[in-house]
C-alpha cells in the first residue's frame, strides 16, 4: 500500500522557477601536494574570478565557491532565478572562463534541481560537457516560513541516491517519505527537507538543511538517517553526498562510518542577493 504524504509534505513548493546547481570540480592532474601546486592556485583563481563575475550576472540569486576538506576539489553552488538566467550565464560568464578553467580542472557530477527542470536547463549544461543529474521536485517541507538559518552555523546536504539492481523507484520514494514523515517532529533542527525525482534514472536527489552541526550529528547517529539507512541500503545506494558549511570533524566521522561518498567543504567565498531566495532561504 502506498504511503500517503503527511500534511506537512502535501503543500506545493515555493521555489517557483528557481534552479539550483551544486557541483564538484577536481584537478586534471592527480597526486602531489595539490593545494600548494600552481594548478591549484590557477583553479582557485579562476573560480574566484567566476564568483566575482557571477555576483554581477543578472539572475544569480546566490553563489558559493568552497574548498573541499581532505580532497583535491572545489565545490560550487549557484541559484538562478529561472532557466533563462541559467542559460544566459552559461553563454557568457561560464564561456569567458571555461578555457582557462578546463586547462587545470575538470567537472565531476553536478546536481541540478528545481520545481521543474526543463530542456533549456539540460541543454545548457550538456552543451558545456558538464556531467549532470537533473531533478524535479516531488515532495518535502521547509520550516519557519522559508527563513534561512544562520549561514555561520547551518549545514547544507545535497545527495543523490540511485536504485540497485532489483530495487525500484517506488520503494526508494517510499523510504524517503518515511524519513520526511518522522523527521518533521523528531528532528527540530532539520529545517528543510526536499526530494527530487531524477529524470531518466531510477534515482532521487535529496536536499536537506540543518541549522547546526549538532542537529546533523543527531540525524546521522540517532535520527532518521540512522533509523532508515538499513532499509535504503537494501534497495539503493548513495552516489554522491555534498556537505556545505562549517562541517565538523564529528560529522565527517559519522558519515564515513555510514559509508557515504561525501565531499565536505570549509566556508569559502559566498554571495547572496538582498533578501535571499526561496531555494536557499529568505533573509530578514
Amino acid at each position: 500500500m502506498e504511503l500517503q504524504l503527511p500534511e506537512h509534505m502535501q503543500g506545493p513548493t515555493r521555489i517557483g522557477e528557481e534552479i539550483s546547481i551544486t557541483g564538484k570540480w577536481v584537478p586534471l592532474k592527480k597526486g602531489g601536494l595539490f593545494r600548494k601546486s600552481e594548478e591549484s592556485k590557477q583553479m582557485v583563481k579562476e573560480w574566484e574570478d567566476i564568483h566575482q563575475s557571477a555576483r554581477n550576472h543578472d539572475g544569480i540569486l546566490s553563489t558559493e565557491i568552497n574548498h573541499a576538506i581532505g580532497q583535491e576539489a572545489v565545490l560550487v553552488h549557484h541559484v538562478f532565478k529561472d532557466a533563462a538566467s541559467l542559460k544566459a550565464y552559461f553563454e557568457t560568464t561560464a564561456v569567458e572562463h571555461m578555457a582557462a578553467l578546463m586547462a587545470v580542472a575538470k567537472p565531476e557530477i553536478h546536481l541540478i534541481r528545481g520545481a521543474k527542470v526543463g530542456d533549456e536547463v539540460r541543454s545548457a549544461l550538456n552543451s558545456r560537457n558538464v556531467p549532470a543529474t537533473f531533478g524535479d521536485y516531488l515532495f518535502g517541507y521547509v520550516k519557519h516560513d522559508y527563513q534561512r538559518p544562520d549561514p555561520a552555523n547551518a549545514i547544507q546536504v545535497t545527495a543523490k541516491w540511485q536504485c540497485k539492481d532489483g530495487g525500484t523507484i517506488d520503494e526508494l520514494i517510499h523510504w524517503w517519505k518515511m524519513v520526511g514523515t518522522d523527521a518533521f517532529e523528531l528532528e527540530k533542527g532539520l529545517v528543510r527537507f526536499e526530494v527530487y525525482r531524477v529524470e531518466g534514472e531510477n534515482a532521487l536527489i535529496i536536499h536537506e538543511t540543518f541549522d547546526s552541526n549538532s542537529e546533523l550529528q543527531y540525524h546521522l547517529s540517532k535520527g532518521t538517517a540512522a533509523k532508515y539507512k538499513k532499509n535504503l541500503d537494501k534497495i539503493a545506494e548513495p552516489a554522491n553526498y555534498f556537505f556545505r558549511g562549517p562541517v565538523s570533524w564529528m560529522i565527517r566521522t559519522y558519515s564515513k562510518f555510514m559509508h557515504l561518498p561525501a565531499t565536505y567543504t570549509s566556508q569559502g567565498s559566498t554571495f547572496t542577493i538582498e533578501g535571499g531566495s526561496m531555494s536557499d532561504g529568505l533573509m530578514s
